[in-house]
Protein backbone atom coordinates (compact mmCIF):
# COMPACT_ATOMS: atom_id res chain seq x y z
CA UNK A 1 0.00 0.00 0.00
CA UNK A 2 1.16 3.34 -1.38
CA UNK A 3 2.39 5.73 1.93
CA UNK A 4 -0.35 8.77 2.63
CA UNK A 5 1.03 11.92 3.92
CA UNK A 6 -2.03 14.79 5.08
CA UNK A 7 -0.14 18.34 4.07
CA UNK A 8 -2.07 22.18 3.52
CA UNK A 9 -1.61 23.24 0.30
CA UNK A 10 -2.32 26.21 -2.12
CA UNK A 11 -3.60 25.36 -5.44
CA UNK A 12 -3.09 26.94 -8.96
CA UNK A 13 -5.35 26.46 -11.55
CA UNK A 14 -7.21 23.50 -9.82
CA UNK A 15 -4.29 21.20 -11.05
CA UNK A 16 -1.31 22.54 -9.00
CA UNK A 17 -0.56 21.82 -5.70
CA UNK A 18 2.18 23.81 -3.72
CA UNK A 19 3.15 22.55 -0.01
CA UNK A 20 6.42 23.36 2.18
CA UNK A 21 7.94 20.12 3.97
CA UNK A 22 10.97 19.12 4.90
CA UNK A 23 13.33 17.37 2.39
CA UNK A 24 13.85 14.79 5.16
CA UNK A 25 9.94 13.84 5.61
CA UNK A 26 9.18 10.39 4.75
CA UNK A 27 6.80 11.87 2.01
CA UNK A 28 9.25 13.79 1.01
CA UNK A 29 12.01 11.25 0.14
CA UNK A 30 9.44 8.69 -1.10
CA UNK A 31 8.81 11.71 -4.04
CA UNK A 32 12.31 11.41 -4.96
CA UNK A 33 12.28 8.52 -5.62
CA UNK A 34 8.28 7.98 -7.12
CA UNK A 35 6.96 11.10 -8.31
CA UNK A 36 3.42 9.33 -9.04
CA UNK A 37 1.15 10.50 -6.57
CA UNK A 38 -2.63 10.42 -5.81
CA UNK A 39 -4.50 12.95 -3.72
CA UNK A 40 -8.01 13.26 -2.22
CA UNK A 41 -9.44 16.20 -0.70
CA UNK A 42 -12.69 15.55 1.01
CA UNK A 43 -14.47 17.50 4.22
CA UNK A 44 -13.95 15.07 6.86
CA UNK A 45 -16.56 16.76 8.94
CA UNK A 46 -19.21 15.89 6.58
CA UNK A 47 -22.49 13.42 7.69
CA UNK A 48 -22.68 9.89 6.68
CA UNK A 49 -24.02 9.86 3.37
CA UNK A 50 -23.16 13.49 2.80
CA UNK A 51 -19.56 13.51 2.00
CA UNK A 52 -17.69 14.55 -1.55
CA UNK A 53 -14.53 14.12 -2.55
CA UNK A 54 -11.74 14.91 -5.15
CA UNK A 55 -9.54 12.44 -6.56
CA UNK A 56 -6.52 13.37 -8.33
CA UNK A 57 -3.88 11.57 -10.08
CA UNK A 58 -0.43 13.30 -11.02
CA UNK A 59 3.20 14.01 -10.76
CA UNK A 60 5.45 15.67 -7.62
CA UNK A 61 8.05 17.35 -7.13
CA UNK A 62 10.16 19.40 -5.81
CA UNK A 63 11.09 23.05 -6.57
CA UNK A 64 14.45 23.60 -7.92
CA UNK A 65 16.19 26.88 -6.11
CA UNK A 66 16.43 28.15 -9.54
CA UNK A 67 12.87 28.04 -10.23
CA UNK A 68 11.92 29.13 -6.40
CA UNK A 69 11.55 33.10 -7.29
CA UNK A 70 9.40 31.98 -10.24
CA UNK A 71 6.52 29.95 -8.33
CA UNK A 72 6.66 31.49 -4.69
CA UNK A 73 4.18 34.15 -6.08
CA UNK A 74 1.69 31.59 -6.82
CA UNK A 75 2.73 28.92 -4.13
CA UNK A 76 2.19 31.55 -1.33
CA UNK A 77 -0.76 33.51 -3.31
CA UNK A 78 -3.70 32.29 -0.51
CA UNK A 79 -2.33 31.10 2.79
CA UNK A 80 -5.55 30.71 4.34
CA UNK A 81 -3.73 31.92 8.03
CA UNK A 82 -0.84 29.66 7.41
CA UNK A 83 3.22 31.38 7.64
CA UNK A 84 4.48 32.70 4.19
CA UNK A 85 8.29 31.71 3.50
CA UNK A 86 10.72 33.81 2.13
CA UNK A 87 12.57 32.61 -0.54
CA UNK A 88 16.01 32.42 1.23
CA UNK A 89 13.69 30.06 4.05
CA UNK A 90 13.77 27.47 0.94
CA UNK A 91 16.66 27.09 -0.50
CA UNK A 92 20.32 26.45 -0.45
CA UNK A 93 20.97 25.21 2.63
CA UNK A 94 17.67 25.68 4.24
CA UNK A 95 15.67 23.18 6.08
CA UNK A 96 12.75 23.38 4.27
CA UNK A 97 11.49 23.43 0.11
CA UNK A 98 8.71 23.77 -2.27
CA UNK A 99 6.80 20.69 -3.70
CA UNK A 100 4.36 20.56 -6.10
CA UNK A 101 2.05 17.88 -7.52
CA UNK A 102 0.79 18.64 -10.82
CA UNK A 103 -2.53 16.36 -12.07
CA UNK A 104 -3.14 15.08 -14.98
CA UNK A 105 -6.55 13.54 -13.90
CA UNK A 106 -9.49 14.02 -11.54
CA UNK A 107 -12.44 12.12 -10.60
CA UNK A 108 -15.43 13.39 -8.48
CA UNK A 109 -17.05 11.08 -5.55
CA UNK A 110 -20.54 11.00 -6.72
CA UNK A 111 -23.06 9.65 -3.69
CA UNK A 112 -25.28 6.80 -4.64
CA UNK A 113 -28.42 8.81 -3.84
CA UNK A 114 -27.31 12.06 -5.50
CA UNK A 115 -30.63 12.76 -7.23
CA UNK A 116 -29.01 14.03 -10.79
CA UNK A 117 -25.87 11.32 -11.16
CA UNK A 118 -26.33 8.47 -8.81
CA UNK A 119 -26.36 5.17 -9.58
CA UNK A 120 -27.37 3.56 -6.41
CA UNK A 121 -24.02 3.01 -4.88
CA UNK A 122 -21.10 5.16 -4.62
CA UNK A 123 -18.90 5.98 -7.89
CA UNK A 124 -16.63 7.80 -8.32
CA UNK A 125 -16.83 9.87 -11.78
CA UNK A 126 -14.52 11.52 -13.98
CA UNK A 127 -14.26 15.01 -14.21
CA UNK A 128 -11.85 17.65 -16.16
CA UNK A 129 -10.37 20.02 -13.48
CA UNK A 130 -9.72 22.67 -16.30
CA UNK A 131 -13.47 23.30 -16.55
CA UNK A 132 -14.04 23.75 -13.13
Amino acid sequence: MPPRSPVYYTTARYTDFYWVSSPEAHHSRNLADRPAVQIVIFDSTARVGQGEAVYLRGVAKQIVDEELDGVLPEAFRTAAGARQFDADELRGGARFRVYVASTSACEVHVAGGHPLHGRGVDTRQPADPAST
